[in-house]
């Protein structure tokens, strides 16, 4: 268990701008450089200039609101329980992402590529694929969930290009794992924190994310902190029409520990207020197999080529099983 500890005052989490960069290569050169400092430095980065209009990423935390806002025979109606594949409605206290810490103060709803039954990936039964649920009385809901999933593909696709030019590849190094990219859009509602709390209660433990990169949307109220390369607990405090971005396990693996997976973890302080978030875990196909990059390989290392599907499935059997 990690006990919780107060975070230190902000250092420095680097802001990248991505603009420019989806269509000049120069640009997109500057862009890999930030990217590796700042994986090197903190883990983490915020970007900025990625085209998804403010209007869109409002909206997407507005229907965010009004999901967990709604009363829980509504919620439960879209229960992850009645799911196949994991989506739907999580209530709180069902994850520990932190093992030996209490279970995670928060709620969460879970969608990702809504898959027909004759998707390749459905008839070969590959975990956690499949079809959503939708809630039925929020307006509006689906419609901005697959645009905003949409707009998560482009940047997705652009920021695992700029990732394979940061370690010296060409930025088309993990197109073939990219034709039909995994996309899973989390919702999060981080209750207020009670004062007092036994068992290390956190919104979310401190853990690290499991698949490729993740994209993470926040609303006005401050509560991730990210422990940077030093060891150090900093506040990842919310920048207007920015995302945060870091990279999971996959990728610690495709760099060889080059960039890290880091630690951070999610703790409400509004004494009144509920917190929310939207985060996109973008991942490449199932099937795809993540090796050492040639570039990173030191000849000394030897880990065995996994599909992000069976790691992804493994995180989530241990997560849950805790």
């Amino acid at each position: 268990m990690i006990v919780y500890e107060p975070p230190h005052a902000a250092t420095h989490i680097a802001q990248v701008d991505l603009a420019g960069s989806f269509d000049d290569p120069g640009q997109q050169a500057r862009v890999a450089r930030e990217i590796h400092r700042a994986l090197r430095e903190t883990g983490f980065f915020y970007v900025t200039g990625h085209g998804v209009p403010q209007a869109l990423l409002d909206e997407q935390l507005a229907q965010t609101r009004a999901f967990f806002a709604q009363g829980e025979a509504a919620k439960a109606a879209v229960s992850v329980e009645r799911s196949p594949c994991r989506r739907g409605y999580e209530a709180t206290g069902r994850q520990v992402l932190d093992a030996g810490s209490a279970p995670d103060f928060k709620e969460s709803f879970m969608l990702a590529r809504d898959l027909p039954a004759d998707h390749p990936w459905v008839v070969a039964g590959l975990p956690m694929q499949g079809p959503n649920q939708w809630p039925e009385n929020l307006p509006g809901f689906r419609a901005q969930m697959e645009a905003y999933q949409r707009e998560m593909i482009r940047i997705g696709r652009h920021l695992m290009a700029c990732l394979a030019l940061s370690v010296d590849l060409d930025p088309d190094w993990f197109a073939q794992g990219l034709r039909d990219p995994q996309v899973g859009v989390r919702l999060l509602s981080y209750p207020p924190q009670p004062q007092e709390a036994a068992g290390n209660l956190l919104g979310a433990g401190a853990h690290t994310d499991w698949g490729s990169i993740t994209i993470l949307l926040q609303d006005d109220m401050a509560g991730l902190e990210v422990r940077n390369t030093d060891g150090e607990w900093i506040l990842a405090a919310p920048i207007p029409g920015s995302f945060v971005i870091n990279v999971g396990q996959m990728m610690e693996r495709f760099t060889g520990g080059l960039y890290q997976a880091n630690l951070h973890r999610v703790r409400n302080n509004h004494a009144a207020r509920a917190r929310h978030s939207v985060a996109t875990f973008f991942e490449l196909e199932p099937l795809y197999r993540m090796d050492i990059a040639p570039t990173c390989a030191t000849g000394t290392q030897i880990i065995a080529a996994r599909t992000i599907g069976e790691h992804l499935e493994d995180m989530a059997r241990a997560s849950y099983a805790a």
